[in-house]
């Protein structure tokens, strides 16, 4: 958050430019030809109130103008109000006498005959000041706190509670008490209900900021100081007391040159406004934030002297640590140049050393992969033989039977029969293809890289390889010779060339597809 206000700091004089512009404009509508004294009432009002927390003495200048204007008409309504607003502008920039006698002059039973809201202002400006005498004795059971007890009472008496300031006046009240919870709540709702980001929700902030330092939560306290900051400075509202605490709690904190940055804006805001009363709380607090930002300001000068002073030797050092380099580095050059030739001679030992090792890890792979071929289908052979074997007795035993018990049809029915045949080519084909696989795991996905889309080669349903796939896995063995290709697979060897010549030109790689075919699985 304190992130967020220091980026607003940065756009406070944009702000400001609105605010102006948007006075000019209302002035401007002053010169009007044949403007009614109500209507220069009105705008003045308006003037006022963007002055009223921008710049005291402006505002007040528009009161007193207005106060003429009030008594000219005979306008009770605009006099009182007048009167109220005058009193409170009158009590920002330390004339308290004037403010007083402001209020004073205000007939009380008059405010019966008046809409609410002036009886609720008068409470309020009453309640303002006799709370500002008690807290200037630093005494919270004094004759003025009492009264201004009172008359916040009287407040909480005549207002609707349906009002936003009859809240507000309660979570005080419950503030006060010490009741910081039921305090949060009504504020906290307060504020989740404000859509504008305006003065009033800057207010609220800071209210809610105050009930946390109540309860001693420093994180949460510093956030809405913060935000009540930022409401404030997009509003350019200069009359503002959420920097100046947020300040003092930096401090507190020791952060020291955010405390100093928000010091500084609020004393700038303060002496802008011309609010003595705002003035006067920040002198008592800004020069103990300003000594101690100076005192660490001239801490880092020392320090910084001293890193110079650090960086100066280390240079000098540099510079004899570069002589000395320069000269350890022609000694090596001297070197070098001596090591030249049998730098070049080793080198040509080196690629010949390498051409062998090349040589020597191709031979090593090709010996791992006869010897894992060669473990692989020992153990596959001798389980086929036995698994043969046992077949070929249960054959016999079958055929034995049929003649023994003189059943001649059966046995010229099994004899001339292929099944048996058939089905022990198939079981073989299964037996090779999965042996293969475990050899040579991505061989269909590499094998139909080679190919072009459209032309990969896809298995049918129940089988595991195909028979392209299964004459170039032979091929991928080291089995080349077409003769084998077909003796194995029970092919004339016409078909096996036929099938070879056909993939071949398939292919992407023409002129060396088998050659592509020997690496995969490397």
């Amino acid at each position: 958050m304190l992130l967020a206000l220091f980026e607003t700091l940065k756009h406070k004089e944009d702000y400001v430019r609105d605010k102006e512009q948007r006075i000019e404009d209302i002035k401007k509508l002053l010169i009007m030809p044949d403007i009614s004294d109500n209507q220069r009432y009105i705008l003045n009002n308006r003037i006022q109130d963007e002055y009223s927390s921008y710049q005291i003495d402006s505002a007040t200048q528009y009161l007193e103008w207005n106060m003429r204007l009030a008594y000219r008409m005979e306008n009770p309504v605009y006099l009182v109000d007048t009167k109220l607003k005058l009193s409170f502008m009158y009590w920002q920039s330390g004339k308290f006498f004037e403010a007083v006698q402001q209020i004073a002059s205000i007939n009380r039973s008059q405010l019966d005959t008046l809409p609410a809201e002036y009886l609720f202002s008068y409470y309020n400006a009453y309640k303002r000041l006799y709370r500002y005498y008690a807290e200037a004795q630093n005494d919270r059971d004094n004759d003025y706190f009492r009264l201004s007890r009172i008359y916040a009472d009287s407040l909480i008496i005549t207002a609707s509670p349906d009002t936003r300031d009859y809240q507000l006046w309660i979570a005080e009240k419950f503030a006060e008490e010490n009741k910081t919870k039921e305090a949060e709540a009504i504020v906290s709702e307060l504020l989740k209900n404000s859509s504008k980001e305006d003065h009033n929700r800057a207010i609220l902030s800071s209210i809610l900021a105050n009930i946390y330092k109540k309860e001693g939560n420093v994180e949460l306290q510093k956030k809405y100081y913060a935000l009540s900051a930022i409401y404030d400075i997009k509003n350019a509202v200069k009359e503002n007391t959420s920097m100046q605490s947020l300040a003092l709690l930096l401090f507190k904190e020791g952060d020291i040159d955010n405390a100093y940055h928000c010091i500084q804006s609020s004393m700038e805001d303060a002496v802008f406004c011309n609010s003595r009363f705002r003035t006067y709380e920040i002198t008592k607090i800004f020069p103990i934030i300003d000594s101690a930002y100076q005192t660490k300001a001239k801490t880092q000068k020392k320090e910084l002297k001293l890193y110079l002073l650090l960086v100066s030797i280390l240079s000098v050092l540099l510079v004899i640590a570069i002589i000395f380099v320069y000269r350890y580095m022609q000694r090596i050059t001297h070197i070098r140049s001596k090591l030249s030739e049998t730098n070049q001679d080793l080198h040509k030992s080196n690629e010949q050393m390498y051409l062998l090792n090349t040589e020597l890890l191709e031979v090593n792979r090709k010996l791992s992969e006869a010897s894992l071929l060669k473990d692989t289908y020992l153990t596959k052979f001798i389980d086929l033989c036995s698994h043969y074997i046992e077949k070929l007795d249960n054959y016999r035993r079958t055929l034995n039977r049929y003649t023994r018990e003189g059943k001649m049809e059966e046995l010229y029915s099994e004899l001339r029969s292929p099944q048996f045949i058939n089905n022990e080519l198939n079981n073989f084909f299964t037996n090779f293809d999965e042996t293969f696989l475990r050899l040579y795991p991505t061989f269909i996905e590499e094998f139909n890289a080679l190919f072009p889309e459209g032309e990969k080669q896809n298995s049918k349903p129940g089988e595991i390889l195909n028979t392209e796939l299964r004459i170039y896995a032979l091929i991928r063995l080291g089995i080349n010779d077409s003769s084998q290709i077909a003796l194995f697979l029970r092919f004339s060897i016409t078909t096996v060339y036929t099938y070879r010549s056909k993939l071949k030109n398939k292919s992407l790689y023409k002129d060396s597809f088998e050659e592509q075919v020997m690496k995969i699985g490397r």
